[in-house]
């Protein structure tokens, strides 16, 4: 099942676990001390480059009934809201650009283009999922309550209809996340007072009512006798978006080798145990200046991970420190295509909606889901967890047992 003993499964001592944490805390003063008028330049051009492609979007859709502007106005739209919704409103949220004290990019003001109301969002995302990150029961991300995504979760069968849950999820992303922390099964249940709910819920409703008035009502208006023509436009790029920002954080949390953990972890864990479990529970994925800048920087969910605060346009320079560190201590450093990124987390949705009789690999030692008894039969031990890894897939060429 999910990792207990995180030491244990990365094969460090404490000792080791605490020179890590010590290494990663250097990195980050080092960064932080760094920050300057190069970071700032870089958020103020890709807050231009995003209100520039608004600007041209909303202006071409006022020709909308002409197919090559209804095209173009859609795809700047889409654009647009990509880049305010990653690079912009996810990273400034995270308060990655609060030193620069200026109220426009501060995490406490920022509002983004999207239903979510911010402050939901802060709470489940920024407290609970980067706090209690895949740690099972208490971090809601994993899986969304929607979607299992680990054998911890028993099979129930409303999971045979995973992958329509999944589309679904998919295509209406935003409204996933904004409904993620009202906790509405709890309250249906009893089990959240409506009193702490009422005025969340009305939080919920005014900023959704504010959005779907400003998407599909305000500004189709605008543009007069083309008012159908931008509806769709809009609902188009709204659909991108969604799809995009989804396909964007499951690289970066479902695929092979992002490990799961028990509460236990949790017991006495040390800044080192903290960093660990970040590293362990993360996956990135291969992308140049222009994929990692439309996803924002999240290529970089290893980094981002790690240190959620510091500015995303420092994570490509960082992980070739993380990578050496992980090289140091005998740490897998999860990363791989987009493509095959993408694919492997389908993979884990689709397979896991069925019952665990038709699953081949064992709770223990699963590409999804692994614990520190997958090691039990590697005698003696290995020297770190890529060694210990790198062993068991030479076995399982060989034909060997891998468990006992």
């Amino acid at each position: 099942m999910a990792i207990s003993d995180i030491n244990e499964y990365a094969h460090l001592t404490d000792a080791d676990v605490e020179a890590l944490g010590h290494e990663l805390d250097a990195l980050r003063r080092e960064v932080e001390a760094d920050r300057g008028e190069r970071d700032a330049r870089y958020l103020r051009r890709t807050i231009r480059a995003q209100r520039s492609l608004e600007i041209l979007g909303r202006v071409a859709l006022l020709g909308s009934h002409r197919r090559s502007l209804w095209w173009l106005g859609t795809g700047a739209l889409s654009l647009a809201k990509i880049i305010e919704n990653m690079e912009l409103g996810h990273n400034v949220m995270h308060g990655q650009w609060d030193w620069m004290n200026d109220p426009e990019v501060h995490s406490t003001s920022w509002e983004w283009d999207m239903v979510c109301a911010s402050p939901h969002w802060k709470h489940s995302h920024n407290f609970i999922h980067h706090k209690y990150t895949n740690v099972i029961g208490m971090d809601h991300d994993v899986g969304y309550k929607i979607l299992r995504v680990t054998r911890d979760e028993p099979w129930e069968p409303r999971r045979a209809f995973q992958p329509f849950f999944n589309v679904m999820l998919a295509t209406t992303f935003e409204w996933g996340i904004a409904l993620h922390d009202l906790e509405l099964k709890e309250v249906i249940a009893g089990r959240k007072p409506m009193e702490v709910a009422r005025p969340e819920i009305r939080k919920f409703v005014h900023k959704a009512g504010r959005q779907m008035a400003k998407d599909y009502v305000l500004f189709p208006a605008v543009s007069g006798p083309n008012f159908l023509h931008t509806l769709k436009a809009n609902l188009t790029a709204n659909f991108v978006r969604n799809l995009w920002a989804y396909v964007v954080i499951f690289c970066g949390h479902f695929p092979d080798g992002a490990e799961k953990f028990t509460m236990d972890t949790l017991e006495n864990e040390t800044q080192g145990q903290w960093y660990l479990r970040q590293m362990l529970g993360s996956a990135n994925f291969e992308a140049g200046p222009v994929l990692g800048f439309m996803s924002g920087n999240l290529s970089y969910q290893i980094e981002h991970h790690l240190f959620p605060d510091l500015p995303s346009n420092r994570y490509a320079d960082m992980s070739v420190r993380v990578r050496e560190l992980c090289d140091k201590y005998d740490l897998p450093y999860n990363t791989g295509s987009f493509t095959m990124q993408y694919l492997r987390t389908l993979r884990t949705i689709n397979k896991l909606a069925l019952p665990d009789r038709f699953l081949w690999d064992t709770v223990d030692d699963a590409p999804e889901t692994a614990s520190e008894r997958r090691f039990d039969a590697i005698k003696p031990r290995a020297k770190g967890l890529r060694t210990a890894i790198a062993e068991l897939k030479a076995r399982r060429k060989r034909g060997e047992p891998v468990r006992r």
